[in-house]
């Protein structure tokens, strides 16, 4: 059994209760900092925590929470996959939101999917002008993690984006690049798909935290890249090209990062299939600065200075690339920030996302 298909399995064992509480709770919450009460809710039990929490410190941060909500919505969800239904169990989702879950774009049955929440407008359908769409990316050490409810990049909605989140296979499902080939996957599917969505198909943006950032640098340095490609899918043929990346706090050079990041066991080795150091060749396959040119979309990497998981020198080595190639590219840092936590959930964190994607996409103030 799968870790992944542990904490659902696990979920079975919390009181139907705590269960209601954590996802009425969840609707209108955002990330926050480590803790054991998602949402704010009832604590979780000892035996449920030690399962979702990754890195062990008793708490659960963001991104182990996002695993957690994921399990839950899996333990209560209701309709068919990819049927559309408005309102739902998601954070901040506006209930005028048509939304579509755990729709199929690939072959693996849970990890190729994602859910897509579309803002409904106002007026008749035939004056409706196709939205732009920003794709949450999660992160998860490339082994744990799922869609969630598409993380903060919901907050979107609100200003006339469409918002989707995927999953992809996990490292335990299969090594580099099958990550990679499912995200170009999904963007390709979302595209083919855009007229029945409503959606911009010339407007696509990508955002994503830790792993999840690692994967949108990539995607958004690699558009069209064919040994990234892969055949995942019906839509080999579409393009995966996006417009525009949000970046927080990903990695970049695996060989850079040092220390515990080269045990053979470490998450960045189990997605290579090897020990870091020993597959040089994999890492460089893996790294986004691979493939920077000209033609590459616009970037924003935000990234704390006190990340202890990822070091922020990551993000310079990334910024320097893109600039030397002359790719527009803006690179904040979160001062006194870890890796993810309350620093990115502040006002001005926030501003400067939402302002990026209405620069390059545009939106309900374009």
């Amino acid at each position: 059994m799968t870790r992944l298909n542990r904490l659902q399995t696990a979920v079975w064992m919390i009181p139907l209760a705590l269960a209601a509480a954590v996802v009425a709770s969840a609707q209108d919450a955002q990330p926050r900092p480590a803790q054991n009460r998602p949402a704010g809710g009832r604590p979780i039990p000892p035996q449920i925590l030690k399962l979702f929490d990754r890195d062990g410190d008793g708490k659960l941060n963001a991104e182990e929470e996002g695993t957690f909500r994921e399990a839950l919505r899996k333990r209560q969800a209701g309709g068919a996959p990819g049927r559309p239904t408005t309102g739902g169990m998601q954070r901040r989702i506006p209930e005028d939101t048509q939304t579509y879950r755990d729709v199929r774009y690939g072959p693996h049955e849970t990890r190729n999917v994602y859910d897509l929440y579309v803002p409904k407008q106002k007026g008749e359908a035939k004056d409706a002008k196709p939205l732009p769409l920003v794709i949450w990316i999660h992160g998860g050490g490339w082994q744990n993690g799922a869609k969630g409810a598409g993380g903060p990049a919901t907050a979107l909605l609100e200003q006339g984006f469409a918002v989707a989140a995927i999953n992809y296979r996990l490292s335990g499902d299969a090594i580099f690049p099958a990550q990679i080939h499912d995200c170009k996957a999904a963007v390709r599917h979302l595209r083919a798909k855009s007229k029945e969505y409503g959606i911009d198909p010339e407007r696509f943006g990508v955002w994503g935290s830790s792993a999840g950032g690692h994967l949108v640098a990539l995607v958004g340095t690699s558009g069209d890249v064919k040994e990234l490609e892969g055949d995942v899918g019906d839509f080999t043929s579409v393009s995966s090209r996006v417009q525009a990346v949000c970046d927080w706090f990903g990695p970049t050079d695996l060989a850079k990062m040092g220390g515990r990041h080269n045990d053979a066991e470490s998450p960045e080795s189990k997605l290579l299939g090897g020990a870091v150091q020993e597959n040089l060749d994999r890492v460089a396959r893996a790294n986004p600065i691979t493939y920077v040119s000209a033609d590459d979309p616009a970037f924003l990497i935000q990234h704390g200075d006190k990340d202890p998981v990822v070091p922020y020198s990551q993000s310079e080595l990334l910024r320097d690339a893109l600039e030397e190639a002359k790719v527009p590219v803006t690179l904040v840092c979160i001062e006194g920030a870890g890796h993810g936590g309350a620093e990115f959930n502040e006002p001005e964190t926030q501003r400067q996302v939402l302002e990026f994607f209405q620069k390059q996409l545009g939106g309900k103030n374009d």
